[in-house]
């Protein structure tokens, strides 16, 4: 009988689980760029209204056109695995983490460099928390109804 030391020392969780860890860290990067974003905005107050209404719309379009689907697509893949108990750190793929990477390193460059100003970067902040809070409820929501959306995927 061997071992695999690799099986033993992996952090394996339950999907359940695992729709749960794709919450919090969309949750935990969606509330960063809220905070970050309402940092960096400038304290005038003219028209205030109006910029986060057209952040809230932007936002919303930008769900609607990208992270539903993107969300939709990482909540089925974890809900078609084929392990019950998948490693804790799947809850991306491997292009889903170098591009979030990128993402994370381009906010980094252009908040540090100053090539845009950060009145006009705290509006893209605040424009990419939406959709990343947005799709962080369908994660849990699928986390709580578990049971259904396994029954329905299983049946596809």
């Amino acid at each position: 009988m061997t071992v695999n030391i690799l099986a033993i020392l992996k952090p394996a969780v339950p999907k359940r689980v695992l729709l749960f860890v794709a919450a919090v860290v969309w949750t935990f990067a969606g509330s960063m760029l809220l905070y970050k974003g309402y940092k960096m905005m400038d304290s005038n107050p003219s028209l205030l209204w109006l910029k986060l209404i057209f952040v809230l719309l932007a936002g919303l379009l930008f769900y609607q056109k990208l992270f539903s689907k993107l969300s939709l697509k990482h909540t089925l893949r974890i809900l078609k695995m084929k392990e019950a108990h998948p490693c804790f750190f799947s809850f991306f793929n491997f292009r889903s983490y170098l591009v979030m990477f990128f993402m994370i390193g381009m906010g980094i460059t252009l908040r540090t460099t100053g090539w845009v100003p950060l009145v006009y970067l705290s509006y893209l902040y605040l424009t990419m928390s939406v959709p990343l809070l947005l799709s962080s409820v369908r994660f849990y929501y699928t986390g709580i109804f578990y049971r259904k959306y396994l029954i329905i995927t299983l049946q596809e």
